[in-house]
């Protein structure tokens, strides 16, 4: 459920004023991250690697207060729940957006996951929830490495989103970029920093 907060009323109320009228607002950061446990968890579970990384990346983001509000047109609002948006292969060969509700029990996000992602891939149609949740997307492109992801602005999403390509493998671990961006009037940089340090913790811990 989302409310419609007053800005002045949050810690975001400067922000609002520098930057919800900017032309460009989103800000995008970069960090390697060392992502062995992830695919040593998935080997040994049998799980996605993609479905791990959007669990860390729930866990991450609940820890993070900033997550939870977010500037739409002209007003703020609050969410009370999170989830995860990854974008699926569709069986025509195109692709749809479904949105994961965040469950710190891994096993109930995996189970929610592996159903809606299936589901949308199979009918081809986007799952989501209506604004319902904040929603953090990702975008997953494996077909080859990336050390960055810069995307476009669409001014009727303001969503944060965390982006990756495919992870390398070296001799003593596998790493990933990870590309976060972000509106400046959800959060500034010391916010989004944090995050990426969090994300980090969360996957160390896995394993």
């Amino acid at each position: 459920m989302k409310t419609e907060v007053n800005p002045k009323d949050t810690t975001r109320a400067e922000a609002f004023e520098l930057w919800m009228s900017s032309p460009m607002p989103m800000v995008t950061l970069t960090k390697t991250f060392d992502v062995s446990r992830l695919i040593r968890y998935a080997k040994k579970h049998g799980t996605k690697f993609n479905m791990l990384l959007c669990w860390c990346i729930g866990k991450a983001a609940s820890q993070v207060p900033e997550f939870m509000m977010l500037p739409v047109e002209d007003k703020m609002y609050r969410f009370d729940e999170l989830a995860i948006g990854p974008v699926v292969n569709n069986c025509r060969g195109g692709i749809n957006y479904c949105d994961i509700p965040y469950n710190e029990n891994l096993q109930a996000f995996n189970t929610s996951y592996e159903e809606i992602t299936s589901k949308a891939a199979r009918m081809c149609e986007n799952l989501c929830l209506d604004d319902r949740m904040m929603v953090i997307g990702t975008s997953a492109m494996i077909q080859t490495e990336l050390d960055s992801i810069v995307n476009q602005y669409a001014k009727g999403f303001n969503n944060p989103m965390v982006m990756w390509g495919r992870y390398r493998k070296g001799f003593f671990k596998v790493t990933l970029p990870i590309s976060f961006q972000f509106h400046h009037v959800q959060m500034d940089e010391g916010q989004a920093a944090l995050f990426l340090e969090k994300l980090q913790q969360e996957i160390l811990k896995l394993g």
